[in-house]
């Protein structure tokens, strides 16, 4: 199926969402698009504001006219897949132009938060989705387990390199560093 029929059909899955009760987010993978009911926790939003604040205040120096968001799609036509990260790297301006999606090309890295109930997603269609679409660099982190993967340099459809690492490390991404001192784990009072 081509890419603007795919895009086409994620438009119509998401007028339906929106009609359905929850958060809802429509992204197109290797078998097409998909619906899937969002429940992100508490924890999970901390954790995505506390990296989008950290990188927002590197980007300046490093990437001026960048910015770390949560929220917008990005997608890659040629291979056919939209995603929808918890956090991305992008030129600021990216979300004055016209449409929906950032184009891949333009995005630097992407952060994805693994949640309790659907962590293969990460870990398995979107490690080899982000290097497909020429993404530099890829941070899973999971805090059902307190551990970090940053994943780079993309190389035939997948990342070469992956660096492991726990909360409370100082995880290099990119040419960023995000402390992780205060990450929280999942179900796990205080830590």
């Amino acid at each position: 199926m081509d890419y603007a029929k795919m895009r086409a059909i994620a438009g119509e899955l998401g007028a339906y969402a929106e009609r359905l009760e929850g958060a809802w987010s429509v992204e197109i993978g290797p078998s097409g698009p998909v619906l899937a009911m969002m429940c992100p926790s508490k924890r999970h939003e901390g954790t995505v504001r506390r990296i989008c604040k950290q990188l927002d205040e590197q980007l300046l120096r490093t990437h001026p006219g960048y910015i770390c968001a949560s929220g917008p799609e990005i997608e890659h036509p040629a291979i056919g897949r939209m995603r929808l990260p918890d956090a991305v790297v992008i030129p600021e301006d990216a979300l004055d132009e016209e449409g929906i999606a950032v184009d891949a090309a333009q995005v630097l890295g992407v952060v994805e938060i693994v949640s309790p109930s659907n962590p293969a997603s990460d870990y398995t269609e979107k490690l080899a989705d982000y290097p497909a679409m020429g993404i530099a660099h890829y941070l899973i982190v999971d805090p059902r387990t307190g551990t970090i993967e940053a994943h780079s340099d993309p190389c035939k459809g997948r990342y070469v390199r992956k660096d492991v690492y726990i909360f409370g490390d100082t995880v290099p991404f990119g040419p960023w560093l995000i402390d992780t001192a205060d990450f929280r784990r999942y179900g796990k009072a205080g830590n």
